[in-house]
């Protein structure tokens, strides 16, 4: 039964990532799952009888039906669906990518503006625990180095793996430089879809200031044997470490007093007073932080309705999703040289 306050939610598009959507929504206190809208009729009315609300095929039939929504269709379609709720003053959080082109995501960002409708973008490793501990650690980052590896799932085929995964760690590195990048170069192959299926790109970029700021080294693979999400920066007091899918996080920082200039090489290769300690472990503190079985998308989602009801910036705004998106294409394009001047 709907509360009086409850916000009326709707998810467009209940494949696999949609129903972990719905199921969110409908056990979150505050928010009554009224719709659950899919291409398929069948796989909509078969959501809607396991996370209640009302299946559906057409998603212009619950406009001014609902407050809040999330688009988990294949990208192709996020501008039209996110358009027509935001025109209709609905709050859309649209899964990544957030559209097909910049030139869309301009179109989206304008028109949530005009209507007083939040627009949050589904970076979901914003909210991952392993994200969300580091950030306190993070002064200055001079490399950073991502590899998301994951067997072929015969999903977001539509898109190329820098769309469909390496998007994700372009979103935190982003996050992390607090620029836009410099210089791109890149390359990718596509193995089993139409689409680039592997790829990596070197990033550079500068301060805000204009000075020269950090380097990334991004891989990203859809044929992986093995998933692997990992995520390490390299910065002047620290290295950090990340994973994703363990979802823990390694500081390692140099003990208080530790001076390099005074160190002499003879000195780190000493054995250390405690039996069988590495004579690094005397010069190094090394934290692990272990995060437990926090669900991001449950954090992801929250962060959203909390964003409406106090009306408030979402976590992740429309230009957030855009300039991730930007620096995507950017990369797509840079690998399509890169094939071309190849084949030459």
């Amino acid at each position: 039964m709907t509360g009086q306050s409850d916000l009326r939610a709707a998810v467009i598009g209940v494949g696999h990532l949609g129903r972990s959507h719905a199921r969110v929504y409908s056990e979150m206190a505050g928010v009554a799952l009224c719709h659950l809208i899919d291409a398929d009729p069948a796989r909509a009315a078969e959501a809607a009888e396991t996370w209640g609300g009302e299946g559906g095929s057409d998603h212009r039939d619950i406009l001014g039906k609902v407050d809040i929504v999330s688009i988990v269709t294949p990208t192709a379609a996020h501008h039209e669906i996110a358009r027509d709720f935001l025109d209709a003053g609905v709050s859309v959080l649209v899964e990544k990518p957030m559209t097909a082109t910049v030139a869309q995501a301009d179109d989206l960002i304008r028109l949530a503006k005009e209507r007083g409708a939040k627009l949050q973008v589904g970076h979901i490793e914003r909210f991952n625990p392993a994200y969300l501990a580091i950030s306190n650690y993070l002064r200055n980052p001079a490399f950073i180095e991502c590899h998301r590896l994951s067997p072929y799932s015969f999903r977001s085929t539509d898109v190329s793996v820098v769309l469909d995964l390496m998007i994700h760690d372009l979103d935190l590195i982003l996050d992390m430089a607090g620029a836009p990048a410099a210089s791109v170069e890149a390359a990718g192959v596509a193995i089993l879809s139409p689409n680039t299926d592997i790829a990596n790109v070197r990033l550079r970029f500068n301060t805000p200031e204009g000075r020269p700021g950090c380097v990334a080294n991004v891989t990203a693979s859809r044929i992986s044997p093995k998933p692997m999400r990992r995520l390490r920066v390299f910065q002047p007091d620290a290295y950090i470490s990340m994973d994703f899918l363990e979802k823990k996080a390694y500081v390692f920082r140099k003990k208080d007093g530790f001076d390099a200039a005074k160190t002499t090489p003879e000195q780190l290769a000493a054995p250390a007073d405690v039996p069988k300690e590495p004579a690094l472990g005397r010069l190094l503190d090394v934290r692990t932080i272990d995060l437990g079985p926090t669900d991001a998308l449950e954090q992801e989602l929250a962060a959203f309705v909390e964003s409406v009801r106090n009306d408030t910036e979402p976590a992740v705004t429309g230009e957030h999703g855009r300039r991730a998106l930007a620096l995507a294409v950017a990369i797509d394009e840079d690998i399509r040289q890169f094939l071309q001047d190849r084949n030459a």
